[in-house]
């Protein structure tokens, strides 16, 4: 399979289905599109013929079948895949995550807008003053440290379904480097989880690779300067 991908560092939607993969052995080629939104770009040229939606990430089959959205790929490779955990095994613990899953793809829009992810940058300075000046940020903030600490309260975490990362927790991992990388406060249940999810083997692996890109997008960047 390849999974099309854009900019690690910003990418929060392509770090979803990378992250569950890696976490889960599955082999895979990645396709690294570097993120340029003019018309006719190379971006959108790599893109055409293999989704509609002109976004990353993709995952493309060996035959061109493609899945564009996360939650589709999440789910495709479940059901590929089914010698893995990606889901929990109990059926309303798999309602649940997908409830969750599904919370954070519609919803937390001030949290997402406000902090968009930027794996190459520490912005806690940004963080403490968006945290004073948005209670919509304030309200996201705490709907997330209480998903959180009530799945972990039912599961026994580490993870939010138990012992094992799973496709809930690859979905949240782009919110955990936001909170950490701006430093947003979170109840002490929810910081050892954010920390368990940062530690694990696959979100590091992303992580540094976005390191090495060494690319500054202006568009990308509300807060800093190329300098």
């Amino acid at each position: 399979m390849k999974l099309y991908t854009g900019n690690k560092s910003y990418s929060s939607w392509s770090m979803r289905p990378w992250v569950l993969l890696r976490a889960f052995d599955i082999p895979f080629q990645e396709v690294s599109l570097r993120f340029d939104f003019a018309p006719g770009s190379a971006f959108y040229q790599a893109l055409a013929a293999i989704t509609p939606t002109g976004k990353v990430p993709v995952l493309v089959e060996d035959d061109g079948f493609a899945i564009w959205d996360t939650l589709a790929i999440a789910e495709y490779l479940a059901e590929r895949h089914p010698e893995h955990p990606i889901w929990p095994r109990d059926g309303r613990q798999r309602a649940r995550a997908r409830s969750l899953c599904a919370e954070m793809h519609a919803g937390f829009m001030k949290l997402r807008s406000l902090c968009p992810m930027n794996l190459a940058a520490q912005l806690p300075e940004v963080g403490a003053r968006l945290m004073a000046e948005e209670p919509g940020l304030r309200k996201d903030l705490a709907r997330m440290d209480a998903l959180w600490r009530e799945a972990l309260a039912a599961s026994g975490g580490p993870f939010l379904f138990g012992a094992s990362f799973g496709a809930a927790d690859a979905y949240f991992a782009p919110v955990v480097m936001r909170v950490l990388g701006y430093g947003l406060p979170l109840s002490a249940t929810a910081a050892a989880y954010a920390q368990a999810v940062a530690a694990h083997p696959a979100v590091r692996a992303f992580v540094e690779a976005a390191l090495l890109e060494h690319e500054f997008l202006d568009f990308e960047e509300p807060y800093r300067s190329p300098a």
